[in-house]
């Protein structure tokens, strides 16, 4: 295994095994937290990106519930699904949405679909990615169990986005689809942004710092890695919200905002007291249910919420 692969597995294994600790999205919710097998549901638009099959992923594609929402699983071919504003609305901003599991399941309704009509609906063009996943037991109760063993050392968040190439290349296929249609779409090429959560916060990053021709124009990192890092002379503006009582990240250190600083690059933190992992849009009693408007007002106040002048 060469060096590069050899942080990108720790970092992954780092992450699967606090989400399994956790529960797969670990919203905090004490009701429905048991994982139903469900049928595939609709996926109306869903496009397939093109950046074929997961090598060496045997088992099918399969769907659950659990905290009254709707995950999968074992995605070997990726797809974007648009939710497009109303035309009389669209204000030619778009922003893909990447949902979070930890590689190994997507959180595809509460950091999804939900997400996007969010977005929708303030007239910002939205696209689910739904990204491919590391191979998990085709068998539910199996993937279910819970994780055993001592917990391992956290990486660093450098180390967490290396080797992230086939999801990488999955998101690079997502913004050059957009590009493709914007003309269809009523979206402007250079106003393309990403928000991710959790693992799609991972991922977001890694497509900011390694995604080559995707260069989103802003980016959401929702209770995703929060380590220090380089930051490029011309990284995107951020918005980074997260709990303080976050099991994963809410103890290390917010070294990810000062390097945003330090290299004079825009940066806005929200840091919830509570809300725990995974709160997404699930209606809660905590503050950190308002992060979506707090991410909205931010984006007006860039002036992405009205029609490019």
């Amino acid at each position: 295994m060469n060096s590069v692969r050899r942080p990108y597995r720790r970092g992954l294994l780092w992450l699967s095994g606090c989400a399994l600790a956790l529960g797969t999205a670990a919203p905090a919710l004490a009701q429905n937290d048991q994982m139903s097998a469900i049928a595939t549901p609709a996926q109306p638009g869903a496009i397939e990106l093109g950046t074929g099959k997961l090598p060496g992923a045997t088992a099918p594609e399969a769907w659950h519930s659990q905290y009254g929402s709707v995950f999968t699983r074992n995605v070997t071919v990726a797809t974007l699904t648009p939710f497009l504003p109303d035309p009389a609305k669209a204000t030619g901003t778009a922003v893909i949405v990447a949902p979070g599991g930890g590689f190994r399941t997507l959180s595809m309704q509460n950091e999804g679909w939900d997400v996007a009509r969010a977005l929708a609906a303030k007239g910002v063009a939205a696209f689910v990615l739904k990204y491919r996943l590391n191979p998990t037991p085709q068998d539910l109760a199996t993937f279910a169990r819970p994780a055993s063993g001592p917990p391992m050392p956290r990486p660093s968040a450098d180390a967490m986005m290396a080797g992230l190439e086939p999801q990488i290349a999955d998101a690079r296929a997502a913004f050059a689809l957009v590009r493709k249609r914007s003309a269809e779409w009523h979206v402007d090429p250079a106003r393309i942004g990403m928000v991710g959560f959790s693992a799609g916060a991972m991922l977001t990053m890694a497509t900011t710092m390694r995604g080559q021709d995707a260069k989103p124009a802003f980016i959401g990192d929702i209770y995703g890695p929060v380590g220090a890092m380089t930051v490029p002379a011309d990284a995107p503006p951020i918005f980074v919200a997260l709990a303080a009582d976050d099991p994963l990240f809410g103890n290390g250190g917010f070294g990810l905002i000062d390097s945003w600083r330090a290299a004079k690059r825009p940066v806005e933190f929200h840091l919830f007291e509570q809300g725990g992992h995974g709160f997404g849009m699930y209606p809660k009693t905590t503050t950190s249910t308002g992060w979506f408007e707090e991410f909205a007002r931010w984006m007006a106040m860039h002036g992405w919420l009205k029609p490019a002048q």
